[in-house]
């Protein structure tokens, strides 16, 4: 019951990229939170009760009221708390863009890496290179469809898809050293100076998972 005594709480765990994301948005917009770290092998009957359709971090409470699945929380964020940096732009139309492109990311490119851990020999080999294919796609879209830089940052400040795209893709040296090498510069260039520099973001190097503890995990979940 504690949890309710604060205004606002994040449900999380450590390995999450996508309870990583809510982290980064809140610490952006300057508000306090309570953090509750979950074991998803022993999920707390609260967070079963705040997320009773996935039962999966994060799920953000705010006032008693919870939102679950990270872009939506992202969205959340951004409206309520209107105060700057924002993280979406006002013009309707790129907003529906970057929508598009974090939503392309999430149900492309994030399974995409999950079937390289799956696979092993000649399917992983496979694997690897639909995920290239992948990041291909993103890369062009987003030359297309912003006719400067790729909106990872507004007005110097993190955005929507620069929080989405680096709190998974960020953590590339760690899946390289765990399972094997994905995030080729040759293959997909423009992708990987992008990552490299949303990596040198103070914020992103502050939110990010421990190398050696990510590492560990990723082994795990191979064996």
């Amino acid at each position: 019951m504690e949890h309710k005594q604060s205004e606002v709480v994040l449900f999380g765990t450590w390995s999450s990229s996508f309870s990583g994301r809510v982290k980064i948005a809140l610490k952006l917009k300057g508000i306090q939170y309570e953090y509750v770290e979950e074991d998803l092998v022993n999920k707390s009957q609260m967070l079963l009760s705040y997320n009773p359709v996935h039962k999966q971090v994060p799920v953000l409470v705010h006032r008693g009221k919870p939102i679950a699945e990270s872009r939506v929380i992202l969205e959340y964020i951004d409206e309520n708390w209107s105060k700057t940096p924002n993280l979406l732009p006002k013009d309707p139309y790129e907003r529906a863009k970057i929508r598009f492109w974090a939503k392309y990311y999430d149900e492309k490119i994030i399974p995409g890496i999950y079937s390289i851990i799956r696979s092993k020999g000649k399917d992983r080999e496979k694997a690897i290179e639909d995920l290239s294919e992948l990041v291909k796609v993103f890369e062009e879209g987003m030359k297309r469809d912003f006719e400067e830089d790729p909106p990872f940052f507004i007005d110097g400040s993190l955005s929507f898809l620069g929080i989405v795209v680096s709190s998974y893709a960020c953590t590339y040296e760690a899946f390289h050293e765990a399972v094997t090498t994905v995030l080729i510069p040759e293959k997909n260039p423009a992708f990987f100076s992008w990552v490299h520099d949303l990596k040198g973001h103070p914020l992103i190097k502050e939110t990010l998972p421990p190398h050696d503890k990510l590492v560990a995990r990723l082994k795990h979940l191979q064996a």
